[in-house]
């Protein structure tokens, strides 16, 4: 039996390997999502270390041998699930960055807009309160305007980026599958 590399082990234990897929997914084995309870679990382990710490999964099945590839094919099935998601979170991220610019552009224009408005309805209405209150409304709808491309770029691309660096550290982890009577000497 080969020995767990060093680092925080996250360990599985099903009756069948097939558990650790999704049932409905009807992709070849190799190229099949992980069932979302066996994905939250890791996924959930993963999160709580340190980013620093190395990482192992361990596939433990309730049984005395494995099926023919079994021992290679769970670990590429694994490794191959979560690089595509590290794919589909660069691939959020760059559309969260494409929307952001294009809601930064259009934020811009409407508050270059909004500026230009509000000062021509305090000349017009100049001397008059009125006048300056909806110059200044105008131009806080302008700044309301940038409020999504800020959140954008300040807040809301700090998860998915996080997301994708997890499922690159998920992909890279070595996965042993070991079974129920290769442990009974231990």
């Amino acid at each position: 039996m080969a020995t767990a590399p060093a680092g925080e082990i996250i360990e599985i234990h099903l009756p069948e390997s097939s558990r650790l897929f999704n049932a409905i997914d009807p992709a070849p084995f190799r190229e099949r999502d992980l069932d979302p309870k066996a994905e939250e679990f890791i996924v959930d382990w993963a999160r709580e270390l340190p980013a620093t710490t190395p990482l192992s999964l361990v596939v433990t099945l309730d049984r005395p041998t494995g099926l023919p590839d079994e021992v290679e094919v769970v670990p590429d099935a694994v490794i191959q699930y979560f690089r595509m998601r590290s794919q589909a979170s660069r691939q959020r991220l760059k559309r969260l960055f494409r929307i952001g610019r294009t809601s930064l552009l259009i934020g811009m224009l409407f508050l270059a807009a909004s500026i230009v408005l509000g000062g021509i309805i305090e000349s017009a209405l100049e001397g008059q309160r009125i006048g300056e209150v909806l110059r200044e409304s105008l131009a806080i709808g302008g700044w309301v305007a940038l409020w999504r491309p800020l959140e954008i770029f300040l807040y809301d691309w700090w998860p998915i980026r996080s997301d994708r660096k997890l499922y690159d550290r998920l992909s890279a982890m070595p996965i042993r599958v070991s079974y129920t009577a290769s442990q009974a000497g231990h």
